[in-house]
C-alpha cells in the first residue's frame, strides 16, 4: 500500500482544548485511516513550521484524500498537507520511464 506523510498545525482553539482536556490524538487519527482500510504508521509532534506529522499506509489515493478532506473538514486544524511517499523501487521505475517523455521546455 502507498505511504503518505501528512505535515498539520491546530488552530489555537484545538491547543487550548488539548490543554484543557489531553488526550492521545493517535487514537483517532488511527481509526480515521482504518475506517478506509489503511493503516497509522506514526504519529508524532514537533517545533517548527508544524505541529504534527504522520505517517499513514492507505490503499490508494482516493482513499488517503478522504481521510485528509474529513479531517480538514473538522476545522481542528490550521493547515494539512499531505505527501505521497514513493518507495526506491518506484523512483527507479519512474527514472527509466522518464527517458521516453519526450520533454520539451517552454519556448524552445
Amino acid at each position: 500500500m502507498p505511504l503518505y506523510l501528512s505535515k498539520f498545525s491546530y488552530t489555537p482553539a484545538t491547543w487550548a482544548r488539548l490543554i484543557g482536556n489531553p488526550e492521545d490524538r493517535r487514537t483517532a487519527a488511527r481509526s480515521y485511516i482504518e475506517s478506509v482500510g489503511g493503516k497509522l504508521q506514526g504519529f508524532w509532534y514537533g517545533f517548527g513550521s508544524h505541529d504534527g506529522y504522520t505517517l499513514w499506509e492507505a490503499p490508494d489515493n482516493v482513499s488517503m484524500a478522504a481521510v485528509a478532506l474529513a479531517i480538514s473538514g473538522g476545522a481542528a486544524l490550521s493547515s494539512l498537507e499531505t505527501t505521497v511517499l514513493l518507495t526506491v523501487e518506484d523512483t527507479l521505475e519512474a527514472l527509466r520511464r522518464a527517458k521516453k517523455v519526450q520533454y520539451r521546455p517552454p519556448g524552445a
